[in-house]
Formats: structure tokens, sequence, C-alpha cells
């Protein structure tokens, strides 16, 4: 009987500790249950969290396009170096473009789609000032900031925009580098020719006010029409001035122009200046020979000493077995200050980052970012460079030099 009582209680015993055992294993096989659950969930939720989709419209096509094909590159390049860190606030970045074939009326349809249709979060802006003069409104309008990566005619920062910002140096100051490097040379007599659209016409207006203030006399200021194909009539005329510089305000085409017709009409100024083209790699190819003592300003050169400056170079290099120019440089600097104003935001609201645009004082691989009231440039300064023996050099400010200027 006792021995039955102890096989009893053995029995009773384990049958309770066998009940014990799988209480205690449910409640631990639940709470796992709904822990996998839960990170289960959470990293679904960041992994399926909307991209972030950045619209834009680029000039692929006419006559822009060489410069537009820079520029988009360095913002695919951005996007790619944006989602290997991570994204921007746990949101991967998808850029939407579309070609404006260097025309401003499809460039602002173009936004009005990204922004109705596409509802694409933020953007960027397209290339040239006169595409941008004309995708301004669109994006005021629907209170997207747009970060003028390729554009700078100052007329764009006089007509009380709110969501326009400025990423580089205004035209009206392209050529102020140049000129002092003119006076400190003992020059004291130019020329100025520009090209009718909105850019060029605003550098010329600029350096003529520039030349002023440094006691350089302007014996020769005319316009001509950005479609012109030879240059040797009104730089045949600029000679008879007696100008020891010329200044030719425009893009490639016009710079590779007016070097042609230096050479057609046997005219060796002392000093040739051309705005945009001579800061491209192109306008050397070109020309060989030819562009050598060549003058122009550019917002960024791969020796710049500016964080990331130079891995930016080798990356853009390695990607598309090129040299980036300043264009290109300009677009991943807009990419580049765009997360910062999202971070310090922390929201993609297009309000709240606007209002940080507006304040943000920030390094890129270009310099300084800063604007003042109306959203203009002011903290940007730029480079002088010069052709010399097949070699871009920069020749002003002292910081950067890296060659001495030569003269014909």
């Amino acid at each position: 009987m006792a021995r039955q009582r102890d096989a009893f209680r053995i029995i009773l015993l384990g049958a309770l500790t066998i009940l014990v055992l799988v209480k205690v294993s449910m409640r631990y096989l639940l709470s796992l249950v709904i822990f996998l659950f839960s990170t289960a969930g959470v990293a679904s939720s960041a992994h399926s969290a909307e991209p972030l989709k950045i619209g834009l419209s680029m000039a692929l096509t006419g006559k822009y396009a060489a410069l537009g094909d820079l520029s988009l590159k360095a913002y695919k390049l951005w996007e790619a170096d944006v989602n290997k860190r991570g994204g921007i606030l746990g949101r991967s970045v998808t850029l939407v473009v579309y070609d404006d074939k260097s025309d401003p009326a499809t460039a602002s349809e173009i936004y009005k789609k990204l922004i109705l249709v596409d509802k694409v979060d933020l953007v960027f802006g397209p290339y040239a000032s006169d595409i941008t003069e004309a995708v301004a409104p669109v994006t005021e309008q629907y209170g997207y900031p747009l970060l003028a990566s390729g554009a700078a005619a100052d007329v764009l920062w006089q007509k009380g925009y709110k969501y326009l910002f400025g990423v580089f140096i205004t035209a009206s100051k392209y050529t102020v580098g140049f000129l002092e490097v003119l006076v400190n040379n003992g020059f004291d007599k130019v020329a100025v020719i520009t090209a009718d659209d909105l850019f060029s016409r605003s550098i010329a207006k600029g350096t003529k006010a520039w030349a002023t203030r440094f006691d350089l006399d302007v014996v020769f200021f005319e316009e001509f029409r950005k479609d012109a194909k030879s240059l040797d009539e009104i730089v045949k005329r600029a000679e008879q001035s007696g100008a020891q510089a010329l200044i030719v305000c425009g893009h490639m085409d016009e710079s590779i122009n007016a070097r042609i017709a230096l050479k057609n009409t046997g005219w060796s100024p002392r000093a040739y200046y051309a705005t945009v083209g001579p800061a491209v790699q192109k306008f050397h190819d070109v020309l060989k020979d030819d562009a050598d003592y060549t003058f122009s300003s550019s917002q960024w050169e791969p020796s710049s000493p500016f964080p990331g400056a130079k891995e930016f170079a080798a990356a853009f290099s390695k990607a598309y077995r090129k040299m980036p120019s300043y264009h290109a440089a300009n677009a991943y600097a807009a990419g580049q200050i765009l997360e910062s104003a999202i971070r310090k935001a922390k929201s993609t609201d297009r309000a709240k980052v606007r209002d940080v645009l507006a304040s943000l004082d920030t390094i890129t691989i270009i310099g300084r970012y800063g604007v003042d009231a109306t959203g203009k440039q002011v903290r940007h300064f730029a480079t002088t460079v010069q052709w010399q023996k097949g070699k871009k050099e920069s020749v002003a400010p002292p910081e950067i030099v890296t060659a001495m200027p030569l003269w014909r």
C-alpha cells in the first residue's frame, strides 16, 4: 500500500512538472511568436517604405545637351551614393527624369507633370538659366523648393521667389576673378561680346559694371545672336577697338566659335576669356592646341580643397570614363545640399525643407552654401582657369593656384 502511495506521488509530481514546463514553454513560444511577428513587421515596414521621389528635367538633347548630360550623370552618381548609405530618413532615393530638349516651354510642362501626375516628393533644377526661368513659376506655385544647380542669371533672384535657391555664384560675378587678374597684370582696355540669351547678358552686364570698379576701360561692347555660326565680323570690330583682352559671354558653342574667329581674323589679343565652354574638356578636344592660353571661370575643379571634391572626381571618372566639369559638380552639390536640408528638417515636408534651405550654412564639394533673403547664393566663389599646354590650370585665387597665368 505504501509503495502504491509513493508511486502515485511520483506520478503526480511528474505530471505537475510536465504541466509547469508546458505552461512555461507555451508562454515562451507565445512570446517568441509575438516577437517574430513584430520584428518582421518593423523590417517589412522599413523595407517597403515608399522611395523618396525627386523629379527633374534635363537637357539631354538640343543646344545644352553636352552640359546637361554631365549634370545628369552627377545626379545619378549622387543617387547611387546616398542609397548606399541607406537613403534619407530611411527612404531610398529615386530620380524621375525627363528630357526637356533644351526648351523652356517643354521644361515647364515637365515640372507640371512631375508635380501633378508623378507626384514627386521634391525636385531638382534643370540646366540653363532660361530653362530655370520657365520652371521657377511652376515650382513656386506648388510650393516645391528648387535648387538651381544649373542657373546663375541674376534676374532669377529679382522676382521675389520664396522657393528658389542658388547653388553657385550669380552670372554678374562670373568674370570678377579674371578682371582682377587683368588689373594685376597691367591691362586697361577690354572688349566684351555677348550672346543674346538671359545668362550671357547677365554676365556681360556684370562684367561692364565690375570693369568700371576695377578702372578698366570697356572699349567695345556688342551683342550677337545665340545661333550665330560665325563670329568673324564682330571679332574684327572688337580688334579695331584697340582692346588688349577679349571677353566672350556665352556657352560652349560661343566660346569655340569666338576662338575660331580669332584664328580666322588673325587677331591674337594678349588675353582671351570665354565663359562655360573652356571649363569643360570638350573645349580642348575640339580646338586642340588652339585651346591654349584661353581663360575661363570655373565653379569647381578636381583640385578644389573642399571635402569630397577629389573623391567625387575619382568616382565620376571611374563611373563614366571622363572627368567631371563644374556643371557636374554643381549638380552633385545640389544633392548634398538637399540631403542636408532634409536631415536638418527631419522631414521631407516641402515647407520645412524650404525654411532650412533659406538659412542653411554647409560645405559641399564645390565649397560653402549660403543664400541671402532672396535665395541668391552669396558664400560660394569661383576659380579662374587657363588652358596651358593642353592642361587646364587654376590661376586664381592665390589660395588654389596651380600655375601662373600666361599671356600672348
